[in-house]
C-alpha cells in the first residue's frame, strides 16, 4: 500500500467507504490492499480453506461468519497456505487461532479475535457474493485498503 488509509480518505472521502468495526490485526503486514473475494460462513471453515490454497494474486478474502467467536475459521496452516498462494490478506467477521504464528507470517489479517476451537468441515457457506457488515458494503472486485487506522473500501 502506498498511501495510508487516513491520506487515502482525505483524497477520495465518500467515494470510499470506512469500516466502523474495529479490528484486530494479526500478521506480519500491518497495511496491506487489493481486490475484494468474498466468503460467508458460519463456523465452519471448509470453503476458507478451500478457497485461500488457491492464487490469490493479491487479493483480499473477505469473510462474514456472522460476527461468532465461537470457533475458529483460520489458523495458522490456512494462513501459510494464503501466502504460499499470494493473497495479500484476510478480513474476518469473526475469529482466528494460532495467532502467535499468524504473526509471523507476511500477510494481514484482520479478525475479532481469537479462539483456539477449530470449526466444522462441512463446507457449508458461499463464495463470491456482496457482503454487508460494519456498515460497509463488500463487493467482489472492489478494492480494500487496509493498515492500523482501519479498513477502507471503494464504493
Amino acid at each position: 500500500m502506498t498511501k495510508p488509509t487516513a491520506d487515502l480518505y482525505d483524497e477520495f472521502g465518500e467515494d470510499l467507504q470506512s469500516l466502523a468495526l474495529q479490528l484486530r490485526s494479526f500478521g506480519a503486514r500491518a497495511a496491506f490492499d487489493g481486490p475484494i473475494r468474498t466468503i460467508r460462513c458460519h463456523e465452519d471453515n471448509a470453503l476458507v480453506k478451500a478457497t485461500l490454497a488457491t492464487p490469490g494474486e493479491g487479493a483480499v478474502l473477505v469473510i462474514d461468519g456472522a460476527g461468532s467467536l465461537q470457533t475458529a475459521l483460520m489458523g495458522d496452516m490456512i494462513a501459510a497456505s494464503a501466502v504460499a498462494g499470494g493473497w495479500a490478506g484476510v478480513v474476518i467477521h469473526g475469529a482466528i487461532r494460532d495467532s502467535v504464528a499468524i504473526n509471523a507470517l507476511d500477510l494481514g489479517v484482520k479478525a475479532l479475535g481469537t479462539n483456539p476451537r477449530k470449526s466444522g468441515k462441512l463446507g457449508t457457506g458461499e463464495s463470491d457474493i456482496d457482503l454487508v457488515f460494519g456498515g460497509v458494503q463488500f463487493r467482489v472486485g472492489a478494492h480494500l485498503y487496509s493498515d492500523e487506522d482501519g479498513i477502507l473500501v471503494t464504493r
